[in-house]
């Protein structure tokens, strides 16, 4: 696996990225569709709901993948 430079980026590296911006959209539409479905109200613990819900997609993609 190639590095990239100081403040640059490569390919590998916006793969990463994007990847991680999938499973926190992932998340929180998760934590959307918990809240409305049964119409709970998580108020300020939301942020630990997406961030529950993030885990758990993180961990059903390296299932699925295989690790």
């Amino acid at each position: 696996m190639e590095t990239s430079p100081k403040y640059a980026l490569n390919g590998e590296d916006l793969k990463k990225i994007g990847i991680g911006f999938a499973i926190a959209l992932c998340g929180a539409a998760l934590t959307y569709l918990s809240e409305t479905i049964p119409n709970i109200d998580f108020g300020a613990l939301t942020p630990l709901v997406m961030a529950f819900w993030s885990v758990i997609v993180n961990a059903a993609r390296k299932f699925i993948s295989g690790f």
